[in-house]
């Protein structure tokens, strides 16, 4: 019981956190349309906080490396948040959304990538497998989205807001939960690499194409698949439980994450993550079928979560515990924020110009990914690449 206990506390902000995700990631392009933005605008506005996440986690990251103390960086992040919802209830004009949604990208951003870290090292210093820690989080994304559709359908665009704020505002007491982290020295001599050693390790550059650019092929789902399945037909409901569908499934992956680690390994579920995105993308290029789409988005158990708990395990095993904050730091705002940042302006424009088949962006996207996985797969065997080596 204490077991259980210890893991529901570590696992607890990750569920505020992917509750109120659920309710942005599906319907938050559907409220910025309520809004009177176009379809254009709404890839720039993606992009612009895409881009200033950027700068955000690596500096959250290099903060954290440097100082430890996660817990204290996660509850100002989270009083932030709670700040900038009601910035983004005051704002109705695309001046005023992209200005918001500049802090916004700042404080938001380097959430998850610390989070993570906590996780990873937790993981790793008590015995935990990530992939269960995650589940409740998986668990709570699937409850944001069906309530953020339900009340999507009842009450229209304007509650999407307020569904994300509730889980946002759950951010705190949670936080409180989580360990303090170890406090590190104040001294360069502290930190066992830094940006210009994990740059020259071309294993990890290999890493940040392959499954950075997996989780950016999502960019067209997520900025416009609400929208898409809207103007075929399906009515909110249904569309929140197709988002639902997609990570119910994920979380059954993750609930077997251990078993199917030792079966493929690291480079194997950033490889299978990348395959099952060269079929989904593709498939949802041509199709708005239910039946389809319910197949498709079974997918997302591999173009998500798998490629997600590969990456995490790859941090872990390539990376010490004391760069873990860095590595994730890195890894979330340029292997995954940067690309991000541009591939969501490149769906804008692709989407206003093509529709549907701006998913086949997505389909290229997978293909370049897959090749660095299983470049990758050659030249690395699980060994440290940066630190002490003889840890």
């Amino acid at each position: 019981m204490s077991r259980l206990l210890e893991g529901g506390r570590l696992a607890a902000y990750g569920g505020a956190y992917f509750f109120a995700s659920g309710a942005f990631m599906s319907y938050w392009p559907v409220w910025l349309r309520d809004r009177g933005i176009s379809d254009p605008q709404i890839g720039t506005l993606f992009m612009t906080r895409q881009l200033v996440s950027v700068v955000s986690v690596l500096g959250m990251g290099l903060l954290a490396h440097r100082i430890g103390g996660l817990r204290g960086l996660l509850l100002a992040l989270a009083g932030a948040a709670i700040v900038m919802m009601g910035a983004y209830q005051l704002s109705y004009t695309f001046l005023a959304l992209i200005l918001v949604g500049v802090v916004w990208g700042c404080v938001w951003s380097p959430t998850m990538a610390l989070y993570d870290g906590v996780l990873v090292n937790e993981a790793k210093a008590r015995g935990f497998v990530y992939g269960n820690l995650r589940v409740l989080g998986s668990i709570a994304f699937i409850a944001g989205t069906l309530i953020c559709g339900i009340a999507v359908d009842r009450f229209g665009p304007p509650s999407v807001l307020f569904v994300g704020w509730a889980g946002i505002v759950c951010l705190l007491p949670f936080a409180l939960l989580l360990p303090r982290g170890e406090a590190h020295l104040r001294n360069r001599g502290h930190a066992p690499f830094g940006f210009r050693e994990l740059f020259r390790s071309r294993p990890f550059l290999l890493f940040m194409i392959g499954a950075g650019f997996c989780q950016s092929s999502h960019a067209v789902l997520y900025s416009f698949g609400t929208l898409t399945w809207r103007s075929a037909g399906l009515d909110d409901v249904t569309i929140s439980l197709l988002w639902g569908l997609s990570v119910a499934v994920e979380i059954l992956l993750m609930m077997a994450s251990g078993w199917l680690m030792k079966r493929i390994g690291v480079t194997g579920l950033i490889g299978l993550g990348l395959v099952c995105g060269l079929i989904r993308w593709t498939g949802m290029a041509f199709t708005t079928a239910l039946p389809a789409l319910i197949v498709l988005q079974t997918l997302h158990a591999g173009t998500f979560a798998a490629c997600h708990l590969g990456a995490m395990a790859f941090i872990q095993r390539a990376l010490p515990s004391s760069g873990t904050a860095l590595g994730q730091s890195i890894y979330y705002a340029l292997g995954t924020g940067a690309t991000q940042a541009v591939i969501y302006q490149f769906a804008g424009l692709l989407y206003d110009r093509y529709g549907q088949h701006a998913f086949l962006g997505m389909t290229a996207i997978s293909a370049i990914g897959l090749a660095a996985i299983l470049w990758l797969a050659r030249l690395w065997k699980g060994e440290l690449l940066v630190g002490n080596v003889g840890r």
